[in-house]
Order: structure tokens, then sequence, then C-alpha cells
């Protein structure tokens, strides 16, 4: 029984984790490096291990930076199953499509203006990502052993991140042995609106831990929420507009809950022109009205009850590019939420340039951004910013507003190991060199790992 790692080793991105047990392998995972431009050379290299020689692969939840080099894997030789819960797959499936999209576009641009070194090609195409949508077989529900190759058990547990997201348990018997083997995913706070809480098992000999925020603490949500509203009221007041750097999946339903919610108390005006400008989203939303499975109970009574727990008044979304640019000759009242949350991608650039130079606008930061990406760079005070060949002051009033995060400050992860039983052994990956040192002096008593990319360990 053997484990290897091939992404989010010191890094916060692209996790990637290889199972060896019985004579099968299986990746728990397979996600797409994000940041700066030069993880591209990161993405595109070849796999370290063979695709055709995977058995399987099991998707903790439907985030790019969890499952967006699967269509490549797929390209390279695997066929085998992937597992995942019905939310996951349905999400996947929006989020490979999308990715495929913007390489094949991305590709387009270089071969038109001579960039990219000879570099011409996507690293995948539309049909790679239909290819590995086609490889979805069954799917898991919580608490609910599946075995998935011979010697192999996995149970999904909610993860509370992102409708449908998990942490997996594996069960490899190998030679009389038996090692269970926990993989958290990505861990979701606890009390929020949509999410029930994280619920792991209690029985574990090894966990493999995310530690994104494993060095502090979200401030109160409802502080955030208070923040919120009031960084969206003074822009209206100035006369400017709100752009809204938005992740697709999770954080733009739970902005829009939030809205509604100000919308209703008053906090924020009646009839304030609200646009969520991202396809992608606008297609989570709905998918969310499918699975109430995977929602807090209160919340799936809503839609049961036919009631939409993310309509408000002045919401409109804008799923064709004609509408999205004709945003950019609103020059005031309007809030704007657009992917991509990092700024690395997506209709959001577009909105950045034609709104940070202007002193009444507000651009609003509502989760995690990776050293490189765009939204880091304004984060960190830059004076201008690169954007489509163009040096683009920034005079607009920048908000960082972590308490919506969809990942688990350090308590709530010390509080979820805690749960989980007694392990033998802890691995530290997805977090920051500094944010998983952090955590692991709170483990004292425990074996404590933080692999390097490429490590293989026995069981």
């Amino acid at each position: 029984m053997k484990i290897s790692f091939h992404g989010a080793a010191h890094q916060v991105t692209g996790s990637c984790h290889l199972v060896e047990c019985a004579g099968r392998r299986i990746l728990v995972d397979c996600g797409m490096f994000q940041g700066g431009h030069e993880l591209h050379e990161d993405n595109a290299a070849k796999f370290p291990f063979d695709p055709r020689d995977i058995d399987a692969v099991l998707l903790t939840h439907a985030h790019l930076d969890h499952c967006g080099r699967l269509p490549l894997l797929v390209k390279r030789g695997f066929s085998g199953e992937v597992v995942s819960t019905g939310a996951t797959k349905d999400l996947a499936k929006l989020v490979m499509l999308d990715s495929a999209h913007l390489h094949e576009e991305e590709a387009a641009r270089r071969r038109r203006h001579g960039r990219g070194g000879g570099r011409h090609d996507p690293l995948y195409e539309t049909i790679d990502a239909l290819d590995a949508v086609a490889l979805f077989g069954r799917n898991a529900r919580y608490a609910t052993p599946i075995e998935v190759v011979p010697g192999i058990t996995a149970t999904f547990f909610d993860a509370g991140h992102i409708l449908g997201s998990a942490s997996i348990r594996l069960e490899l018997h190998e030679n009389g042995r038996t090692r269970r083997v926990l993989f958290s995913g990505d861990l979701g706070p606890e009390n929020r609106p949509l999410l029930n809480n994280a619920a792991p098992p209690d029985d574990c000999d090894v966990v493999v831990m995310e530690t994104t925020y494993g060095d502090r603490n979200h401030r109160p949500l409802d502080a955030s929420v208070t923040e919120f509203h009031d960084a969206i009221r003074e822009a209206d007041a100035r006369g400017g507009n709100v752009i809204i750097p938005t992740f697709a999946l999770e954080r733009a339903q739970e902005l829009l809950w939030y809205l509604r919610e100000g919308v209703g108390s008053g906090a924020l005006r009646k009839g304030m022109q609200i646009f969520l400008d991202s396809p992608m989203a606008i297609s989570a939303t709905r998918i969310f009205g499918r699975h109430e499975e995977a929602m807090r109970p209160e919340v799936a009574r809503m839609i049961r009850a036919g009631q939409d727990p993310f309509a408000l008044p002045g919401l409109r979304f804008t799923r064709e590019a004609h509408e999205s640019m004709a945003l950019n000759r609103i020059r005031s009242g309007a809030v704007i939420m657009a992917g991509s949350g990092m700024c690395t991608g997506g209709r959001v650039r577009h909105h950045l340039r034609h709104n940070l130079s202007h002193a009444d606008c507000s651009v609003i930061f509502v989760g995690f951004a990776a050293e490189g990406t765009l939204a880091r760079i304004i984060i960190d005070g830059a004076k201008h910013v690169k954007l489509f060949g163009d040096q683009v002051p920034v005079n607009a009033r920048i908000f960082t507003i972590n308490g919506f995060s969809a990942h688990a400050g350090a308590s709530d992860l010390a509080n979820w190991l805690a749960r989980a039983g007694r392990p033998e052994k802890v691995f530290l990956v997805h977090g920051e060199h500094r944010a998983m040192t952090a955590f692991a002096k709170r483990l004292r008593g425990t074996h404590v790992e933080m692999p390097e990319a490429g490590r293989v360990y026995e069981l």
C-alpha cells in the first residue's frame, strides 16, 4: 500500500493523490494548478504516472483545482471510472467544459498574435472534456460505501465546502492488512446558510488534510455580512459600481442569498441593479435546485415549496457576451458579480478594466487569492495592474472580506480533525508553507508529514 502526492504539495492548487493497493491504482482528484501564467507548463507537463494504468478517479468536489486536469488525463489515455457525488458530477461537467472553452480561446489568441513560443495548441479541447464526462459512473451517496475496485472501498462524507463536496475514506485491503485513509478534500466552515457542516468519520488510520487557512481564522460571519452590505451601500451612495470577482460554485449562490437578505432587511436599496455575469455561475445556481439532498434542511424545504432562495428584485442573469459587454457602459449604481474569483480569466477582467480606475467604484474580494493571481496583486496594494495590454490605475476602493470563504479556518480544521478519530499519521497538503507549518504546531503528539511533490510513502 502506497500513497504519493502529485499536486497541492506545498502549494494550494493542483490536488492529485495516487493510491496503490492490491495491484490497483486510483487517484483522489486530478486538479489544475492555478496562479500565474508560468503554471501552464506545470499543467501541460507529463503526468508522473501512466494515465492508462489508473483504474479509477475519485473526485472530492468540482472546483477546477480538483478536477481541471481530468480531461487531460483522459486525453492521455485514462479510461477508468470516475466516481463522485451526483452534485459534483453535474458541477464538474460545467467546470471542465468551461475550462476547455477557455483553453481553446487562449490558444486561438496566441495563434492570432504569434505568442506562446510555438505553444499554440490548447491544453485540452471540448471533446476531451466531453470524453471525461462520459467516464463518470456511479454516484456516491454520503456515508454509503462503494467498492471502487477489488481491495479498495470508498465512503464519501459531507465536507461542507461546496455543493456535493466530500471527504473520502478509503479502506485498503492487501495481504491480510486493512488501512483506512481519509482524504479531507476541501473543508467548509461551520454554520453556513446553504450547506450542512462537514461530517467526518471517526475511524481513520491516516488523514490527508487541506490547510488552506491553517494559520488563521476567518472573521465572524455576521460581521462579514454587515461589511459586505456596507461596502455596497457606500459605493452606491458615491455613485459608483461594485465589482465582485466571484467563484461560480457556492460563492455566487451564497452572495445572492446575502444580497436577498440585504434587500429584504433594508440594508440595501430596493431596485439596485444586480448582475450575475457568469454563465457557469448561472448554470450552477440552477443545479442547486436539483440537489436539495446536499443542502441544509431549511433550504431544501424552501426549494420543495417552490421558493427560489436566490431570487431578489433587480437581479439579472447575463449569459451572452454582448450582454456582458453592455454592462461596461453602466457608470453607476450596478453590482456586478463575475468570474473568476482570483481574476485569472473570465469576464471580471473586463469589468475591472472599466472600473478599477474610478475612485467612486469599489471592488470586493470575498475569497482566497493564490500568490501570482491578479486578485492577490490587487489585494496586496498594487497601484497599477496590466489588463489586456493596458496599465490600469487602481483608484477604486478595495475590500477583502475573508469571512465568506468556503474554506474552514484553522479552528474549524482542528475541530474536524479531532472528530476524525486518532489517526497515526496526518499528511498536510493544499496550503502554502506558512499555513501548513502553523497548523502542524497545533498537532503536537501526532506524526505529521508535509510531503513534497512526487514523494512516495508506505501506508
